[in-house]
């Protein structure tokens, strides 16, 4: 009879792809995909070189792994996307080392899916117990002071709330179908002002001459990637030191030759040929769900960015027949153009009890006014009835 061992893992590579990828189930989220974390950390994208060390827990019952964190410690806050200032601030002030702290999170990518992945044929909360134990156990160890979950999937983060764990809200823009075959649908849900303006802006594209095409399954290859790096690159540099420039340029690379090419879609946007693109944006597919990552360009051309970002790849989707699109962080002008704020969820534990103490009412208040700001926010967008319901 095989015994239950947690061990932690510093690299992915020492978890086997089958044995990762048998707990993900059907319904994989590419983000959390053993290839898509691997080439992350194989470009060095994620690395302790950048702050970003792995150390995955795993259970393992004999040669098979039947549960699994993903984790990494770090010492700093970038690549989060989830602003942890204040909490840096009070443990200052408390004489408290804030790094590095443990983050269960896919790197880089403020992805909602957030979970631990355990077998079916295990009892999930006996599974869970024991990863959460050993996460405290090695936070104490190593005098750590916080574990975060980040972008939780709401139904998981319901049953890690019991286990001394504040839950944090926050916002994020995404689109839901509401049946739409086409965009003319989707035009149709907006009051007759901005059904002008996203006309005015999409027309302002083609009056420049530009057409945008999709780049999908095997058309993509290293070379587009690599536009794409540059794109993305030069598009991070333009915000200076404030700049999001996380990922290398091997990491685009990899992507040429893994089984991730077929999760990905490229909007190139271009004159004459679609392979010689003056911008693009690179999306991530799944049959529900479209997510923004990337983009760039190198002319400076009105409403581009909404074009290459928001009106071809949720003309696309609707096409497929997929009902989600989640544009990526920041940026209130999505709102105006169909994007309602979500609610996203995440999860933190602080070891120290002062801390635990100071931020448990403050979170409280904060929750209570994001939700407020949302709802707010969310009837505000142009459509043609209000009152949209969280």
């Amino acid at each position: 009879m095989f015994k239950n061992i947690p061990r932690w893992h510093t690299s992915i590579k020492e978890i086997s792809e089958e044995n990762w990828s048998q707990l993900l189930g059907k319904d994989k989220n590419p983000f959390f995909e053993w290839e898509w974390l691997q080439t992350l950390e194989d470009s060095e994208s994620v690395s302790q070189k950048y702050g970003w060390q792995p150390v995955h827990l795993a259970i393992w019952k004999g040669k098979k792994v039947i549960g699994l964190a993903p984790l990494y410690l770090k010492n700093h806050s970038y690549g989060e996307f989830i602003f942890d200032q204040a909490f840096l601030r009070l443990s200052e002030d408390l004489g408290l080392s804030y790094y590095p702290k443990l983050i269960g999170m896919s790197p880089l990518s403020p992805i909602e899916g957030y979970k631990f992945f355990i077998s079916q044929e295990e009892v999930k909360e006996e599974v869970t117990k024991i990863i959460l134990e050993e996460i405290d156990k090695f936070a104490k160890e190593n005098n750590i002071l916080s574990c975060n979950f980040l972008y939780v999937e709401p139904s998981w983060g319901e049953t890690i709330r019991g286990h001394k764990y504040l839950s944090w809200l926050n916002k994020q823009s995404q689109w839901v179908s509401s049946g739409e075959r086409d965009f003319r649908d989707y035009l149709s849900n907006f009051n007759a002002n901005q059904r002008r303006n996203i006309k005015r802006e999409r027309k302002k594209i083609t009056d420049y001459g530009i057409t945008v095409s999709t780049i999908e399954n095997e058309e993509i290859d290293k070379g587009i990637l690599e536009k794409m790096h540059e794109f993305y690159e030069y598009h991070c540099s333009k915000w200076g030191i404030w700049g999001s420039k996380y990922l290398t340029c091997d990491f685009f690379e990899k992507l040429s030759y893994t089984k991730q090419k077929k999760r990905l879609v490229l909007f190139s946007a271009h004159r004459d040929n679609p392979k010689d693109p003056i911008g693009m944006s690179l999306c991530v597919k799944s049959p529900e769900m479209l997510w923004g990552r990337y983009w760039g360009s190198k002319e400076e051309i009105d409403y581009l960015h909404f074009e290459v970002c928001y009106y071809s790849p949720l003309s696309w989707a609707i096409k497929k027949g997929i009902n989600k699109f989640d544009p990526g962080a920041g940026g209130s002008h999505k709102q105006r153009r169909g994007f309602l704020y979500s609610p996203r969820i995440s999860l933190h534990k602080w070891y120290d009890k002062r801390m635990y103490e100071l931020i448990k009412p403050w979170l409280n208040k904060v929750n209570k006014y994001t939700t407020q700001e949302i709802y707010a926010s969310n009837n505000e967008v142009p459509f043609k009835s209000k009152n949209i319901e969280l």
